[in-house]
């Protein structure tokens, strides 16, 4: 991947008043990359809940913790086709999360809280988490819903 896919990096620490400056911002983003109104909205929800989470699963709440997120513009070729996506790469510092838990709890279990997980998952078409080197990493891509063309065409 090229310095030139790169859209956007911020750098914020871990405060749930950052998250209106990220939504505002990714809603701008989405918008110009081409997403359709409900992928927008889907993108800045699954983004949302991911800040979220950092902030109160591995950072248990505590504030001005270092969290980075970069949004790429990534490119999938298959078939001779190529889909365009945007790639939300969020890390923090936080501590290990027990892969185990990372299922989030049934939609049928009725009750405040746990649907995080469910959101991001039905909202993106990727999602991959990791840790490596004392960082979290998530990694969350959304393509573009109508393939664009071949440039040879």
């Amino acid at each position: 991947m090229s310095r030139a896919d790169l859209l956007l990096r911020v750098e914020l620490r871990s405060h749930p008043e950052s998250l209106c400056l990220v939504r505002g911002a990714l809603a701008v983003l989405t918008e110009n990359f081409g997403f359709a109104a409900p992928d927008c909205r889907a993108v800045v929800l699954a983004v949302d809940e991911a800040l979220a989470n950092v902030i109160r699963h591995a950072y248990a709440g505590r504030r001005g913790r270092p969290i980075e997120i970069s949004f790429r513009r990534v490119r999938l070729r298959r078939n001779g086709a190529s889909r365009e996506g945007l790639e939300i790469v969020l890390l923090d510092r936080g501590r290990r999360i027990d892969r185990a838990k990372l299922r989030g709890r049934e939609l049928e279990d009725v009750r405040p809280g746990g649907l995080g997980l469910h959101f991001i998952r039905e909202c993106m078409d990727a999602v991959e988490f990791r840790r490596k080197a004392g960082w979290n990493r998530l990694r969350l891509v959304k393509f573009l819903r109508v393939p664009r063309p071949p440039r040879d065409s």
